[in-house]
């Protein structure tokens, strides 16, 4: 029996990577695909040995040509942090509108079920506390974060359109702030950037009075929820995240603690249009999935960091002077 094959765009990023890493282990082919803006063969380059992956260096934003039957199709290309779309802003834009585009048209050429990678982001600064999937949303569309928000605000209306018009199967996952193995140290969030500052011995940064807060999920749980939902027959967007907030300060004073440090913390202004309050209302995923996330916050924290400190010396160093606030991965 011949295996489902799968495409990957985003393959080399965080979420790409352990995405690939799930569908091998499930007995799919799976085809990865990245133009390595901002994401990084050691992601994956364990997979390049075996028969069931192969690896497109390619651009979603400009035509897409898969040879052979495609029985999957999961977009996750796209920069997630504040650090990279605010230095690729027309990029970001593009990949969220041409790079859909051309993988919604490659879905329904191929006959292929499409999901796509959406965010927390669309609900911008959230006037409706926890945010749930009938919320639309408070964006500003002309502010700094306006390229990441309204790209992926687009892409859902875009997939919504296939699915409507052309009758495309599709699946839209808005993932809220996501840690684990393989974030990159120096990509301005909140997570890799205390953990960066612990290690290299900085006091550790909080935008604003510390009281905004997140929910973190770790990866492995997220890409459980993901995985659940693209064999599911539901084409509405749902949340997938952990719901248990913590303000940011109190999540640096986790991070101070696990890693042993004598560091401070020290507040900086809050930058433009940073969300106060992030939290998922997970009931659709619990219902329709039946999924919650397993991995507590004390658990996923120790892995990630055990990940972070084995990192080579080199990469401490790559942490950017000044960094865009905590924000959520998606």
């Amino acid at each position: 029996m011949s295996r489902k094959r799968v495409l990957i765009t985003g393959a080399a990023g965080f979420l790409g990577s352990h995405l690939c890493d799930r569908f091998i282990k499930e007995g799919f082919h799976v085809i990865g695909m990245d133009n390595l803006i901002t994401g990084d063969l050691r992601n994956i380059e364990h997979l390049f040995k075996l028969e069931q992956f192969e690896f497109y260096h390619h651009d979603v934003s400009k035509f897409i040509h898969v040879p052979g039957e495609l029985h999957y199709l999961l977009h996750f290309a796209s920069p997630a942090s504040p650090i990279d779309y605010l230095k690729i802003p027309i990029q970001t834009l593009k990949v969220g509108s041409l790079g859909t585009h051309n993988c919604l048209g490659l879905a329904k050429a191929k006959g292929a079920r499409m999901l796509i990678a959406s965010t927390s982001e669309v609900y911008g600064d959230p006037l409706v506390h926890p945010q749930t999937e009938e919320y639309w949303g408070n964006v500003n569309p002309v502010g700094p974060r306006g390229v990441y928000d309204e790209a992926k605000r687009f892409q859902e209306a875009m997939t919504m359109a296939y699915h409507t018009f052309h009758g495309l199967e599709t699946r839209i996952v808005r993932i809220f702030n996501t840690y684990g193995p393989r974030m990159r140290l120096n990509d301005g969030r909140a997570l890799p950037a205390f953990i960066g500052q612990a290690l290299r011995g900085e006091d550790l940064t909080v935008f604003g009075d510390g009281s905004q807060t997140r929910s973190f999920c770790y990866v492995d749980d997220l890409i459980e929820g993901i995985y659940r939902l693209l064999l599911s027959d539901y084409a509405q967007p749902v949340n997938i995240g952990n719901p248990v907030e913590i303000t940011l300060k109190e999540f640096a004073e986790e991070v101070i603690k696990l890693t042993g440090t004598a560091q401070k913390i020290v507040f900086k202004p809050l930058p433009k249009d940073d969300p106060k309050q992030r939290k998922p209302d997970i009931s659709k995923a619990q219902a329709l999935l039946n999924w919650e996330p397993k991995v507590s916050r004390a658990d996923g924290l120790r892995m990630t960091y055990d990940y972070f400190k084995n990192l080579p010396p080199e990469e401490l160093i790559k942490q950017p002077k000044e960094f865009y606030g905590a924000t959520k991965l998606g």
